[in-house]
């Protein structure tokens, strides 16, 4: 026979996972539920030519081993990563440490930087639309002006990579700042008091002190911002789609399009499957490989 405290300690239990039923609820039908439907869904062929999923095992994997375009979304990714994430992380710190001095304006300052992540993607990729339209746009009357002729920037497959690039290091560097301004305030200013009184210059106080200081900060969004450049492809719906052959075409994309606009949902999960694997891949990389590099104290 239970004691009264093991009964009080049952009701608890009982209680608390009452609680918790409706967010389980939630997350099995839609965070468990779909990635088991995608796992299963890319051993099948299931697209307009099969009115059932059919078992082809790895099948769907075979054909994107030997797909040049999946390889060249790929590439394209990679790029993509390469020329953001190095680039918001450096400029958000800069931002940050900009932002922390004592100086007047400095809210001004902080929201000034922060603004652009608070714009809608798709709002960003209007602004930025009109800014590279050819003849009529912001940077093609700035460069008539001072007569540099005219590069159509979203029409070009060598430069529209780029102009993406530009276009979202503009949109998340702010963002990144936020953490990194915490962080430098979360630095103890006797630090930098005792620096001072040593005679210590800024670049040794900065590479010895306040980066590895920063670390922490660092894997955590270097971690977002590597997967925002595998999931940042709302602007691509208004600006390119993917376009011109293929240049601007991401991963992401590439499944939106497998999925709704051919309506091959077999290779469209194989191809989640890749990115999934892609972003934990990364993920373990930064957390195992930084870690022992990071200074929480």
């Amino acid at each position: 026979m239970l004691d009264g405290k093991t009964v009080r300690v049952w009701k608890d239990n009982l209680f608390a996972w009452l609680l918790l039923v409706p967010a389980l609820l939630f997350l099995i039908l839609f965070t468990f539920y779909p990635m088991l439907k995608t796992v299963w869904l890319s051993l099948h062929q299931a697209d307009l030519a099969t009115p059932a999923p059919t078992y082809i095992g790895l099948g769907n994997y075979q054909f994107l081993a030997g797909d040049s375009l999946f390889w060249k979304v790929m590439r394209n990714n990679f790029w993509f990563a390469l020329g953001t994430v190095p680039t918001s992380l450096a400029l958000g710190l800069a931002m940050a440490l900009f932002a922390n001095k004592a100086i007047r304006g400095t809210s001004f300052i902080r929201v000034s930087f922060f603004y652009p992540t608070m714009i809608p993607m798709i709002a960003v990729a209007n602004i930025w639309l009109f800014i590279y339209t050819p003849q009529y746009g912001l940077l093609s009357r700035i460069t008539k002006s001072l007569s540099l002729g005219e590069l159509n920037w979203l029409g070009s497959p060598n430069v529209v990579m780029w102009a993406m690039i530009i276009m979202i290091i503009w949109k998340e560097a702010g963002y990144f700042m936020i953490f990194y301004l915490a962080g430098l305030q979360n630095i103890s200013p006797e630090i930098y008091e005792s620096t001072k009184i040593d005679g210590v210059g800024w670049w040794r106080v900065f590479s010895r002190i306040t980066f590895p200081l920063l670390m922490p900060t660092t894997l955590f969004v270097s971690i977002v911002a590597l997967t925002n450049s595998f999931k940042l492809v709302d602007h691509l719906m208004i600006m390119t789609k993917g376009g011109p052959n293929n240049a601007s075409n991401l991963l992401l994309y590439h499944i939106y399009e497998t999925a709704f606009s051919f309506w091959d949902q077999g290779t469209a999960s194989a191809l989640t499957m890749v990115m999934v694997g892609i972003l934990l891949l990364f993920a373990a990389f930064q957390f195992f490989g930084l870690d022992k590099r990071i200074h929480y104290q």
